[in-house]
């Protein structure tokens, strides 16, 4: 029994020692998870620099959580919104296709009504 013990020991120890997931999101000041990324790239189209640029400045721009789920919500899916719109808007200047070229017009007035709506209600609430 005594091996036993000390091999469920050992394996216990084991994972409890080991290392995040590497997907896992740092809060920590920790490198971030995606690297280089969202980084520009000196083989990056226009467009991709564009992409690059709405997902990085929806990283950084999101505000910090209030612990209000309500309050949360809205304030993260603003910036959400808002980055949506400008990769809607990178694509209609350097996309080609007809169909994406119209899924982003559509994003993009969506996007705005529902941008609109969040900062109704955000400015109700005293935020």
């Amino acid at each position: 029994m005594k091996p036993f013990a000390l091999i469920l020991g050992a394996l216990a120890l084991t994972a409890c020692g080991g290392q995040p997931p590497a997907t896992s999101y740092q809060t920590d000041g920790a490198p971030d998870p995606h690297g280089d990324a969202m980084h520009a790239a000196p083989n990056d189209t226009e467009a991709t620099r564009a992409y690059k640029q709405s997902m990085t400045a929806m990283m950084t721009d999101a505000p910090p959580f209030t612990g209000d789920a309500d309050v949360d919500f809205m304030q993260q899916m603003r910036v959400h919104h808002v980055a949506a719109v400008a990769m809607a808007r990178a694509e209609l200047a350097h996309g080609k296709d007809a169909e994406v070229r119209k899924l982003a017009q559509t994003v993009i007035e969506a996007q705005q009504q529902e941008i609109a709506q969040i900062d109704r209600w955000l400015r109700a609430k005293g935020r």
